[in-house]
């Protein structure tokens, strides 16, 4: 008699352990389909979208890749600004717009020499691969402001 009931148990086991395999697959299955909320699944944002607000010209407007509204700043990318070169910014019949920045890759150029209502001199420290953007002060492109020269090169030495 003790056979018989040996044997049950043992069917008892195999069941239990199916129940158990069912439902750890089951479980697997919900965790991959929630894959959507795991943070290598979510996809980058989109690029801004590139427009033509400023009017550029000057020998080097190669360098500016595009012109981009980030908020209300209008970023002008001279990511592809190096060595020594210049342009010239004019707005359209309407004025300049609330902010402008410029943005550049650190090491490409060692400074920004930027001439409107006034003049800034924006030095760019080499450290870091990303491009960075320097937003410029309202006060060198005021609603009387023609044009703004921008003017880029290497940093100064040191000298002493």
């Amino acid at each position: 008699m003790r056979g018989w009931q040996e044997e049950f148990q043992g069917m008892r086991r195999v069941k239990g352990y199916r129940a158990g395999m069912w439902t750890a697959l089951m479980v697997l299955a919900l965790a991959v389909s929630g894959c959507s909320h795991w943070p290598w699944h979510k996809q980058l944002p989109p690029a801004p979208r590139s427009v033509h607000y400023l009017e550029v010209s000057g020998s080097d407007t190669a360098a500016v890749l595009a012109q981009y509204w980030k908020r209300n700043t209008l970023v002008v990318d001279l990511t592809a600004a190096s060595g020594t070169g210049s342009i010239t910014l004019r707005p359209p019949g309407d004025g300049w717009p609330v902010r402008v920045a410029l943005r550049v890759t650190p090491g490409a150029v060692g400074e920004l020499d930027v001439r409107g209502g006034q003049r800034v001199v924006l030095p760019i420290v080499p450290g870091g691969v990303k491009p960075v953007e320097l937003q410029l002060p309202p006060a060198i492109y005021t609603a009387k402001t023609p044009e703004v020269a921008v003017a880029w090169g290497p940093a100064p030495t040191p000298t002493g």
